[in-house]
């Protein structure tokens, strides 16, 4: 796990606020540390802050309160141009009447690099994003996929220290767009670029990141490397963007340690982890991913069993996902492997469910 330390910080944002009409403040009190070399991904739906956050570590925006730093430099008053951060957006911004080469070669000229020099740096970037044989050709001539790569390109081929990518994949297919998540994080860390990466797609985050920042109401509402994020959600908001997530809501009966009990409103008890809950009476959302579900659950004596019944079975060819009526809710999903031995259940069968009380989480109502 990439240091978060602010002695090591290599960007680091302290006490960040950013409004823009003097009021209402989109990102509140922001401290963020990111170690050189780590790939960080800001996650969260629009109008969370996430995009700010990047526009002002870029320079297009200024911060109206507090400091951002790059490698121990205050950097709020310098020019975007001068802070020599590599960008890449969502619709490439490539420049439509310059061959391939000639948008490498503009970011090299402006440095003030030499004709020799600019030629073997535009060979590296291109050859890094398998684009090598297409130096000759304009944008309009290349698909989406290629464009993106081309702008992937640019950003590296003045050998950066710091890339902010904004939604990069926004516009290409779920195939081509899965490939190029695996090659920008593969480059990212053969290269040791500190990468800050802007998305609402969580998959995306999950499968790229070191660590990822969630962000909701102008504020990251939780920071952890994807597994952590994933299995120990810190609220409710956490719990329900991250992942397919079951909720069932009640009032909490005792805590006792790492143990609560759980009255639903439903009625049943349950045991859960008190992750977020201040005490006894609290109202409280339960917390169960639908992957952790067994349908006539074999667990041991330590794992909670509800009665319910199916509304639908569905075939997704390596799982199967069942959606089931119990506890009051008719929106509860179970996922199960796609196995030999698949019971293929019907619409208005009545079965067990369970869960081990480890896999269930009380947090914030």
């Amino acid at each position: 796990m990439a240091s978060t330390q602010n002695g090591a910080a290599f960007v680091a944002f302290e006490r960040v606020q950013k409004s823009y009409d003097g009021e209402t403040l989109v990102v509140k009190d922001l401290n963020l540390s990111i170690a050189k070399g780590e790939f960080l991904t800001m996650l969260g739906p629009s109008g969370s802050g996430k995009t700010t956050c990047l526009m002002m570590l870029a320079g297009f925006e200024t911060a109206t309160y507090g400091e951002i730093r790059l490698d121990g430099r205050e950097i709020n008053n310098i020019p975007p141009h001068k802070r020599g951060i590599g960008m890449v957006f969502q619709n490439y911004a490539l420049f439509p009447h310059m061959t391939v080469a000639e948008n490498l070669s503009f970011p090299l000229e402006v440095r003030k690099i030499g004709k020799a020099d600019r030629e073997k740096k535009i060979k590296r970037a291109l050859d890094m994003v398998q684009m090598g044989d297409f130096g000759g050709r304009r944008p309009a001539q290349l698909s989406g996929g290629q464009q993106q790569r081309i702008a992937l390109a640019r950003a590296l081929v003045f050998e950066p220290e710091l890339v902010l990518m904004d939604e990069p994949l926004g516009a290409l297919d779920k195939q081509l767009r899965e490939t190029l998540q695996f090659e920008i994080t593969n480059l990212a860390h053969e290269l040791g670029i500190t990468t800050v990466y802007v998305t609402h797609d969580q998959t995306e985050a999950l499968t790229m990141s070191d660590r990822v920042a969630v962000f909701d109401d102008g504020r990251i509402q939780q920071l952890a490397a994807p597994d952590e994020l994933y299995e120990r959600p810190e609220n409710s908001f956490v719990a329900q963007f991250i992942g397919e997530n079951n909720t069932l809501t009640g009032n909490v009966k005792s805590i006792d340690g790492q143990r609560c009990i759980v009255t639903l409103d439903h009625g049943e008890e349950i045991d859960a982890v008190p992750v977020n809950v201040e005490g006894v009476g609290d109202r409280t959302l339960v917390s169960i991913r639908p992957e952790r579900v067994e349908i006539n659950p074999d667990l041991g004596p330590d794992a909670h069993t509800l009665d319910a019944e199916v509304l639908e079975f569905i075939y997704m060819g390596d799982t199967f996902r069942t959606k089931l009526r119990t506890a009051g809710r008719d929106d509860f999903i179970v996922k199960t492997r796609n196995r030999a031995d698949q019971v293929r259940l019907k619409p208005g069968e009545k079965i067990k469910i369970g869960w081990l009380p480890q896999d269930c989480r009380a947090l914030d109502a």
